[in-house]
């Protein structure tokens, strides 16, 4: 059976559609639905509130009008409802359910690599979604690095450089294309503290007043962009972040417990900060889906589903190891992430994580990687390359009692579908 997604929204058409757990100082993902609520401050300080928590796609869809609206300063609009998203479907009595698989990406800066655009052009063209997580300081040029006021650092401070003038613009275009796509881009949030990585006002030491200020924050860089910039003749985003953002991954996977606390009074519906699990079924978290890195086979043991486990487990600290062992590397890789996906893929079904920063380390092995995996993945039958968000999606339309059964599958469990869900 071919594998369908229908385009939904305006004008659009339709397509086909021994553990080793070294982390990275990770990214963070989040689409939430809430109301933006920006002080007119000069500082584009801005905060968000969770008045509209919970009004998703759905409703914008059948109220919108059919005109795009500017909003706030002219940074976003309301383009209405998104295209190019998987059509929700609950799973029928008996019915095997889909292979999802997720890609996901953070930071999402568009630098000289040009990753950003690399892989949105691989996905549009694999008939894949994916799940950008945006670093909000990637729209605050180095001279404005002032506006951002990390947790328990001082003004302007971050672990990650502040970008270019030139690489906001392009970062600005390839959201915007992103979205057009069907991709999801929620939040990586700011400044990247991690105190994996000897900072002692990393992630895991923020309260959660400290995760409400940084996501505050992450709001208000995308809401003010042309404010803080002062690129007055660039095109708006074609979304309103404040519905847009519903989920995301914490840099170096850190802090999630107090992170969740905080989430929920956004209204998210997911978050994938979550250090790793098995290739298991989802659950919530204080009643967020809870969206881990996973573990994929990896000789005699198993390696978190990011790039970076990946290399840590190849190369060590080092970046830029012995390229005579690059080749080797890279086939290593790829067959992890593949082994991982046939295991579920002939087993339990469970979706599919893939974790992945826009760098070129190792000789830019790990990108060639994933991009032979989503090639090979995404158009086999019953497969759906989404988003995060879409998961979430199909997540909340099952039956609890069918969740829970799949749960009790192990991955590469594969049960007699008819009736193990009848």
């Amino acid at each position: 059976m071919k594998n369908h997604r229908r385009v939904e929204g305006p004008g659009t058409r339709s397509r086909t559609v021994k553990v080793s757990l070294a982390v990275l100082a990770g990214c963070a993902v989040t689409a939430l639905a809430l109301t933006l609520v920006l002080d007119d401050d000069p500082d584009g300080a801005g905060t968000a509130s969770s008045e509209a928590a919970g009004a998703g796609a759905g409703a914008s869809a059948s109220a919108w009008d059919g005109k795009v609206k500017v909003l706030g300063d002219g940074s976003m609009s309301d383009a209405g409802p998104q295209p190019h998203q998987l059509k929700i479907e609950k799973l029928k009595p008996g019915e095997e359910p889909p292979q999802f698989v997720v890609f996901s990406w953070d930071g999402a800066l568009e630098n000289d690599d040009h990753l950003f655009s690399r892989f949105r052009e691989l996905a549009e063209a694999n008939d894949a979604t994916m799940t950008f997580f945006l670093s909000g300081i990637y729209l605050v040029p180095n001279e404005k690095r002032g506006l951002y006021q990390a947790p328990r650092h001082s003004p302007g401070s971050s672990a990650i450089s502040f970008p270019t003038d030139q690489h906001v613009k392009e970062t600005l275009e390839q959201l915007r294309l992103a979205w057009r796509d069907g991709d999801e881009i929620g939040t990586h949030f700011n400044g990247h503290f991690c105190t994996d990585a000897g900072d002692a006002g990393g992630g895991s030491t923020w309260s959660v007043e400290d995760w409400k200020k940084e996501i505050d924050q992450a709001y208000s860089f995308v809401a003010r962009w042309k404010t803080n910039t002062g690129f007055s003749t660039e095109a708006p985003l074609p979304f309103d972040y404040a519905k847009e953002l519903v989920g995301g991954r914490a840099p170096c996977l850190e802090g999630q417990k107090n992170l969740l606390q905080a989430a929920k009074t956004y209204g998210w519906r997911y978050d994938a900060s979550s250090p790793g699990e098995f290739q298991v079924w989802p659950s919530k978290a204080d009643g967020i889906w809870n969206f881990p890195l996973q573990l994929l086979p990896f000789g005699d043991t198993q390696v978190l589903s990011m790039d970076f486990n990946f290399l840590a487990n190849q190369s060590g600290a080092s970046t830029e190891g012995d390229p005579k062992k690059y080749a080797a590397w890279e086939k290593q890789t790829r067959e992890g992430y593949l082994d991982g996906f046939e295991r579920v893929y002939h087993g339990s079904r469970a979706p599919l994580f893939i974790g992945n920063h826009f760098e070129t380390w190792n000789g830019g092995i790990y990108m060639q990687a994933v991009q032979d995996v989503m090639g090979t993945v995404c158009k086999k039958d019953g497969v759906h390359c989404v988003s995060f968000k879409e998961l979430a999606d199909w997540m909340d339309a099952q039956d609890p009692k069918v969740l829970e059964q799949l749960r009790r599958l192990d991955p590469a469990q594969s049960p007699d579908w008819p009736t193990y869900l009848k």
